[in-house]
């Protein structure tokens, strides 16, 4: 069914480029900068309960992040690529399907996750290192979590196909309240107040759990009111592999992705865990830095994905190629200007958290070695979300599988070859290097409409294909 375009999605078409992806961006960043801190509010706080616990949640982060970028950022980009494709090829009918087949998406990975932390994760933490007191405190934060997994992919989903449509806006807002709220409510379940008990690192995750609840119910009521471009319907809806597809053949293969990615951090803790916990805790202190970049590139990667996969909808693959390079130039120097940083003042940022002096010395060795290359990260971050857009991840996934390659293999090599955490964090910083240049190296070189050749303008490019 054909119908005339929304003005959203005509701005994603004839809009300028640049002016509309910080003009929709600036929202999407405070929605993910939120998102963020509401796990660095709960660290923050958990972190004044010891070393131990801060160890503890170190170990279950990965996991934590994994099932973040999973349900928002890998499969949540196919779902907003799927809407956004749908809408610029003026398919409305099926753009209103597809949030409901969202849902159905949410609830099966949802129901995946809490199943495998719940009956999997002492095993699953022994191995990353965790032992004694830290592993406790691990297995108390991840079953909290994990039970709660549906809750989190509903709300990334639900958020995925609002900003489908093009608006960043409203994500953001229930996003940034149910922050505020969040920053009296960890305190006060962790440490007690008054008639509430005390329930220490649960209580942080419990915290957590409310945040989602309140923002799915609210995403919820925006799409069953009037002001949703959106307007699913449960009364007649029948469920379509044709639209599970359109959404799964981009989601799964960026999960491919995600998981290379959290699994090379996860390595990563594996291998600091055999200097200690303090060593993991100051890891993964740091590492928290490098996941703080996923916010910022997705405040640009988000609307990023609308426009190339509406363009692509519509037919205008030249301006879905030069979107793409306008969003990687931003967030490379937004995230080498991050990493710069963190690498001249290490301290600044992880005394936030907790004192220790071999925390200190583990984060601040991390953070001196892979800092300076976090902007091979951010281009190849912002790359993969242009390239959910256009439905084409292949390059993506290669350049995610190179990363965990270098950083495990290197990592591995260098402890076997008596090497110290210094080794271990340098065979990290060239995983990014090979990350960001390879996914970088192929959409230059016509990725996503073809055979791979030498790099040349869109122009060219686009000539060759047709």
């Amino acid at each position: 069914m054909s119908t005339a375009l929304d003005h959203r999605t005509r701005r994603l078409l004839d809009a300028p480029i640049g002016r509309t992806l910080l003009r929709l961006g600036a929202p999407n960043v405070l929605v993910m900068l939120a998102q963020a801190a509401a796990g660095l509010i709960e660290t923050y706080f958990i972190g004044k309960l010891g070393t131990d616990a801060l160890a503890g949640m170190a170990l279950v982060f990965p996991l934590v992040m994994l099932m973040q970028m999973t349900s928002a950022g890998a499969m949540g980009g196919g779902i907003a690529s799927a809407i956004a494709r749908a809408l610029g090829a003026r398919r409305r009918a099926d753009a209103d399907a597809l949030a409901l087949h969202a849902v159905l998406i949410a609830l099966g990975f949802g129901l995946t996750f809490t199943v495998a932390l719940l009956t999997g994760g002492r095993w699953l933490y022994a191995q990353m290192g965790g032992a004694g007191a830290s592993l406790e405190a691990a297995l108390v934060y991840s079953n909290w979590v994990f039970a709660g997994a549906v809750l989190v992919w509903l709300f990334n989903s639900l958020a995925a196909a609002i900003r489908g449509t093009g608006n960043m806006a409203l994500p953001a807002m229930v996003t940034i309240v149910g922050t505020v709220l969040l920053v009296p409510l960890s305190p006060l379940l962790i440490f007690g107040w008054g008639p509430v008990p005390a329930l220490g690192i649960a209580g942080g995750a419990i915290a957590l759990l409310l945040y989602y609840v309140g923002g799915t119910l609210a995403l919820l009521v925006y799409l069953k009111s009037p002001r949703s471009l959106l307007q699913p319907r449960l009364r007649g809806f029948a469920p379509r592999w044709a639209l599970f597809s359109d959404i799964l053949r981009v989601g799964i293969v960026g999960s491919i992705s995600t998981v290379a990615t959290n699994l090379s951090i996860g390595i990563a803790t594996a291998l600091v865990g055999g200097f200690g916990a303090a060593a993991i805790a100051g890891y993964g202190t740091a590492s928290r830095l490098e996941y703080l970049l996923v916010p910022l590139v997705f405040g640009i990667g988000g609307p990023l994905v609308a426009m190339v996969g509406t363009c692509i909808g519509a037919g205008q693959r030249e301006r879905a190629l030069k979107a793409t390079w306008i969003g990687a130039a931003l967030a490379f120097g937004v995230t080498e200007a991050i990493g710069l940083a963190a690498a001249i003042w290490p301290y600044a940022w992880l005394t936030l958290f907790d004192t220790d002096p071999a925390m200190l010395d583990a984060g601040a060795r991390y953070l001196r070695r892979v800092g300076p290359f976090y902007g091979f990260f951010g281009l190849g971050l912002v790359l993969y979300f242009a390239s959910q857009g256009a439905g084409r991840l292949l390059w993506p996934v290669l350049g995610n599988l190179a990363r965990l390659v270098v950083a495990a293999g290197g990592g591995w090599l260098a402890i076997r070859w008596g090497g110290g955490l210094n080794h271990v964090f340098a065979a990290q910083a060239g995983a990014l290097v090979v990350y960001g240049a390879v996914i970088a190296s192929a959409i230059a070189g016509g990725a996503w409409f073809g055979r791979v050749g030498w790099p040349q303008s869109t122009r060219r490019l686009l000539q060759r294909v047709g």
